[in-house]
């Protein structure tokens, strides 16, 4: 009977915790490397300098302490007025209720667009989804301001009823031409999945096209 499996061996392992576990359970789309900063730091470690793999976690541990929402909010920018609407000069409010301009803003992001700081190219950014060993390319994470309704967002980008937040996105591809980069918004659990819930790899392109 030593060599018999009991039904209900599950149950049994569970109760066999003894602690918490370090190991990590969390379900993730994205590659373990695309969180990484970039550090200019010699592989070989130098008397006195930090190790290079102590100076890539801190960075990302204080990286990801950052929220661009928070940081904007912190500067007095709303997030939501950061992008253009349409000019309805009939609903325009009186100068005594607004605070800094009666013209609505109508300049796009892209004009103030500088990349001149950006540690990565973007193709740099895009082959971060690419691990070591396997030909598919994942999302890469990412922050992007999106409006919350997808459908309206779709049809009418500028329209006046719409709300735009900084979004959990994983990017998928990046295009030379426009420059812009194509993304997909990340589900309650942080997964980048298509409508029937299987990971989207290399930018979504599948062998039928």
């Amino acid at each position: 009977t030593k060599f018999k499996m009991p039904a209900n061996l599950k149950s049994v392992l569970d109760k066999q915790m003894v602690g918490p576990s370090t190991e990590d359970l969390t379900e993730s789309d994205f590659p373990v490397q695309s969180f990484n900063p970039k550090v200019q730091m010699p592989f070989k470690r130098l008397p006195g300098q930090n190790p290079r793999k102590v100076e890539v976690e801190r960075r990302r541990r204080l990286y990801l302490s950052f929220d661009i929402a928070e940081l904007l909010a912190s500067k007095g920018i709303d997030s939501n007025q950061l992008m253009p609407r349409h000019y309805d000069p009939d609903n325009m409010p009186p100068i005594e209720e607004t605070k800094d301009t009666v013209f609505p803003i109508y300049l796009p992001l892209q004009v103030f667009d500088n990349d001149e700081f950006d540690c990565r190219t973007p193709e740099e950014w895009i082959s971060l989804g690419l691990e070591p060993g396997s030909s598919d390319r994942k999302p890469v994470p990412g922050k992007a301001l999106l409006p919350t309704d997808d459908v309206l967002g779709h049809e009418d980008p500028k329209n006046h009823d719409l709300i735009y937040k900084w979004i959990d996105v994983g990017v998928l591809d990046y295009d030379k031409e426009t420059e812009l980069y194509l993304v997909h918004k990340t589900e309650k659990k942080g997964l980048v999945r298509d409508g029937e819930g299987i990971p989207i790899l290399n930018g979504g392109i599948t062998p039928e096209g």
